[in-house]
């Protein structure tokens, strides 16, 4: 369960439509930094009946779903809020989530993740494009790189100190 006096996250939605409490807003589910959506829709299997297919019939996908190297915990809600958006840098406050600085533009399907999260998206990302062929757009491309250096200048930074 999240612990909300830890890292100050507040549901953004506290009850789903239905008038029942938002339980993804009460659990850690293990997230795929690279979606599903993103490696599956590259390969055929995809193309032939979706997820569900992929499973089936691909053993590149199941190990592809399955890698440890692109799971995360997250919370539940955020987890479905980010879905399957494009990493990148949105302009407003992170207020959806209380203290959590995580940023969902839900009309420009963009999540924006926090700070210390964005180096282990960008080594992923590097990863699945190693190891499985994955393709990347020059846009993601780049913003990983920038990630990547963003956090070796602030590494070298706090060596100083």
């Amino acid at each position: 369960m999240p612990d909300p006096t830890g890292c100050g996250y507040v549901p953004r939605n506290t009850f789903t439509r239905s008038g029942k409490i938002n339980q993804r807003a009460l659990r850690i589910e293990w997230e795929h930094i690279v979606p599903a959506w993103e490696f599956g829709h590259q390969l055929q299997c995809w193309q032939n009946g979706g997820r569900k297919n992929c499973r089936k019939v691909s053993a590149k996908f199941r190990k592809m779903e399955a890698d440890i190297n692109n799971l995360a915990p997250a919370i539940g809600e955020i987890n479905a809020d980010r879905s399957n958006y494009r990493f990148g840098m949105l302009g407003e406050p992170a207020t959806q989530y209380g203290q959590c600085n995580v940023k969902v533009n839900f009309k420009q399907r963009v999540v924006e993740p926090p700070l210390y999260a964005r180096k282990q998206i960008a080594d992923a990302y590097a990863y699945m494009q190693k190891t499985y062929g994955l393709k990347i757009s020059k846009q993601q491309q780049k913003l990983f790189n920038a990630w990547q250096k963003q956090d070796l200048a602030l590494k070298n930074t706090t060596n100083k100190l």
